[in-house]
């Protein structure tokens, strides 16, 4: 296990990640496109060895959208990594992984599945028939066994002060059932989610947080990849969202490689370069 100074300085590239109100479909970000459009193609930059690098599949998770990885995207185009943030529907392990899935069918070659928060839930899924994606990442993320649901796992071990900060909506469906989606209270976003990241920026990702569903968080997992796929996770231990008791119990049940820093829920957003070092480490260590 590495453990980091979260007030240390590493590299920075003078480029952070920014969240913008309205960023909720999926974020291409492919390095070699002359046109901007994406190219899914095995073909992609190659390690000094002569290996293509594979492909990073970005999955976010709760009260946030595929803007939260642009700092780590940055990092990781500029080290020749090909990127694809994808959009997390947010309803439900089992649809949300559906959803993931048709992007990882749109990217051929080695890939390297990575989940922040909720997001773990969804790569341990999506990942669980896919022998192209050759490690899962999670960054500050649950890594749920099967029957194990978001919500469960969080109140297992004592730190979560989320509960206090939500602002549930309950809504009428088509079919005339009640469902009920779920925010962060803006007045609490930045202490709660991001209490790392400066103000102004914190204050622009609460009004763009994407909800969701509450059922999402009571749904139990079926599957888990990370029982036959190598995995790496970064443990915040200053997290309000997900206690670091409960993310490093799921990150030894996991056998995972594990990296703890001092960092908020938004540790993607607060130290882009450390969480870019580790899905590299990842990427080196099952693509060559």
């Amino acid at each position: 296990m590495v453990n980091i100074n979260g007030g240390r300085k590493r590299r920075t590239t003078g480029t952070i990640a920014t969240a913008t109100a309205g960023l909720a479909l999926t974020a291409f970000a492919l390095a070699g496109t002359a046109d901007g459009a994406p190219q899914h193609t095995g073909a992609g930059p190659r390690h000094a060895a002569g290996h293509v690098k594979p492909t990073i599949v970005l999955e976010h998770g709760a009260f946030a959208d595929g803007s939260s990885w642009n700092g780590v995207i940055a990092e990781l185009r500029a080290d020749g990594y090909p990127v694809v943030a994808a959009a997390n529907p947010l309803r439900g392990p089992a649809s949300d992984a559906a959803a993931l899935r048709t992007v990882l069918n749109h990217v051929t070659g080695p890939k390297i599945l990575v989940g922040h928060s909720y997001g773990g839930n969804v790569i341990s899924q999506a990942a669980t028939d896919d022998p192209q994606i050759k490690g899962l990442v999670y960054v500050a993320a649950f890594l749920p066994a099967p029957g194990e649901s978001a919500l469960e796992l969080t109140g297992r071990y004592p730190g979560s002060t989320l509960p206090d900060a939500l602002d549930p909506v309950t809504y009428r469906q088509a079919d005339g059932s009640t469902a009920t989606d779920l925010y962060i209270r803006q007045d609490k976003f930045p202490h709660q989610f991001a209490a790392d990241v400066p103000e102004d920026q914190a204050a622009l990702m609460a009004a763009a947080q994407r909800p969701i569903a509450q059922a999402a968080l009571e749904e139990k997992a079926t599957g888990a990849a990370w029982k036959t796929k190598p995995s790496w996770a970064v443990v915040t231990t200053q997290d309000l969202n997900i206690p670091a008791a409960a993310q490093r119990f799921m990150a030894r049940r996991a056998h995972a490689r594990t990296t703890e820093v001092a960092a908020s829920h938004s540790v993607a957003v607060s130290h882009p370069r450390l969480v870019a070092d580790v899905i590299e480490r990842a990427a080196r260590a099952t693509t060559g």
